[in-house]
């Protein structure tokens, strides 16, 4: 094999595992879905019990009835969590009346400071009827679990990592779940408005 043909191959074999890294990142390679029979459908989302934006204790059943657009990041995100929000927003708009059969959650990653009374504030920046959710620390791992998110505090000043001054890194990914809080599908931040807003539509 010439060097150019084995660099292909080497190329074609990293996008292949990127590609099942993906999969079992969302469960779509998971023993049951390989299994003969199967549904084959991804382990993404579950139960939870948060505080929302007005303190009021929210548990996921609540939602039944509703398709859900469900979203992981925190206020402090400098861009990819409002531009996610926004994008999120402006789907709900564009698809008008149909936008009623479906409730946007933004859970926070960083509860310490994305308090009640702070998301109060910032989930006026986005779609009517958004919903933010806070807790503690082991409520929102639990529900960061569930959706298979990965978060972590990513300090700013590495020698005082207790400050208030720091980023979360987390994965930006927007997930829309049915009237029975099962996964249909995801966006991640290359989705537009308009494609979300029409693929949304077709799963209603």
């Amino acid at each position: 094999m010439n060097m150019a043909a084995f660099r292909t191959a080497s190329l074609a074999a990293i996008a292949i595992l990127a590609c099942v890294l993906v999969a079992w990142q969302f469960g779509l390679l998971s023993p049951e879905g390989s299994r003969p029979g199967s549904t084959g459908i991804a382990k993404i989302g579950g139960p939870f019990q948060l505080t929302d934006h007005n303190g009021k204790t929210r548990n996921s059943d609540e939602f039944r009835g509703k398709f859900m657009l469900v979203y992981f990041g925190y206020s402090y995100c400098p861009d990819v969590c409002p531009t996610a929000l926004q994008i999120m927003s402006a789907a709900l708009q564009a698809m008008g009346k149909k936008a009623k059969s479906i409730q946007p959650i933004f859970i926070t990653v960083d509860p310490k400071r994305d308090t009640p009374e702070h998301l109060n504030e910032y989930v006026k920046n986005f779609y009517p009827g958004l919903i933010g959710l806070t807790g503690n620390e082991n409520s929102i791992s639990a529900a960061a679990k569930q959706y298979r998110i990965y978060f972590a505090k990513a300090p700013l000043n590495k020698s005082k990592p207790d400050e208030d001054d720091y980023l979360m890194d987390h994965s930006s990914i927007v997930f829309l779940m049915n009237r029975e809080g099962k996964y249909v599908t995801h966006f991640n931040h290359q989705t537009s408005a308009e494609a979300m807003a029409k693929i949304i539509s077709k799963k209603l």
